[in-house]
């Protein structure tokens, strides 16, 4: 198991957001979070990532305890995080971006361009381009492939889709599958999309009120009543 997650409770000062909250995703592995809006998904993202401070329990990452380290040294481990809206440099070029994924990762040495180029062709062929003037679908491509240059081990993605047309979410949704079949990366993703959770999630679990309620195959969320139960659309 490359991430063990054991009864994590966070939040905000002294009010708690997740509580209790127990997950294992294994190498490889393609996990779907999904779940009502303010349900507390993000919130854990933001707890496996470090940016918020764990109130209790343990977060194991490749058997050791991630618990008391900050972001960049989880980042350092091989833990990549894209925000929900992306947390690009919009004044700065994609090449910029994408060299900033190298300080932000575990890479050593000089890092492979040409395997992020490899995925998203795009960001080759707009390097000089200021981030803040591509369409917000390019600018996901950017965010994700910027994570890649740092060789992360695990990816947690949150809401990669908002915003984003449907065409580039059916070739984002590929690329990650890709990824996972030829790299062996490992994602989490938050995500209201069906269609982007059923093309590349493996399981889901679902979130309320800051606990896991269910964990469901992906073939399950297919179904118009699983879907209309657990993200009230």
């Amino acid at each position: 198991m490359l991430l063990n997650v054991v009864n994590v409770t966070s939040g905000y000062g002294r009010v708690r957001i997740v509580s209790g909250v127990s997950l294992g995703v294994d190498e490889g592995e393609i996990l779907a979070i999904i779940g009502r809006n303010g349900v507390g998904k993000t919130t854990l993202m933001k707890t496996l990532i470090g940016g918020i401070r764990l109130m209790d329990g343990r977060i194991e990452f490749d058997g050791q305890d991630i618990g008391p380290l900050s972001s960049a040294q989880r980042a350092r481990l091989g833990i990549g995080f894209v925000p929900q809206g992306r947390g690009i440099f919009s004044r700065m070029s994609v090449g910029d971006n994408l060299i900033l994924g190298k300080a932000i990762g575990r890479v050593q040495g000089e890092p492979n361009f040409e395997r992020v180029y490899r995925y998203f062709p795009i960001l080759k062929e707009r390097l000089q381009q200021r981030a803040g003037s591509m369409s917000g679908g390019q600018q996901q491509q950017l965010a994700i492939g910027r994570i890649l240059v740092g060789s992360p081990r695990l990816v947690l993605l949150d809401e990669p889709s908002e915003g984003i047309q449907p065409n580039i979410v059916q070739r984002i949704a590929e690329i990650i599958r890709r990824l996972r079949d030829d790299q062996g990366l490992t994602v989490i993703i938050v995500e209201q999309n069906l269609t982007l959770i059923q093309a590349v999630a493996d399981r889901c679990i679902v979130m309320d009120k800051g606990k896991v309620v269910a964990q469901i195959g992906r073939g399950q969320i297919a179904d118009p009543s699983v879907a209309k139960r657990y993200l009230a659309i």
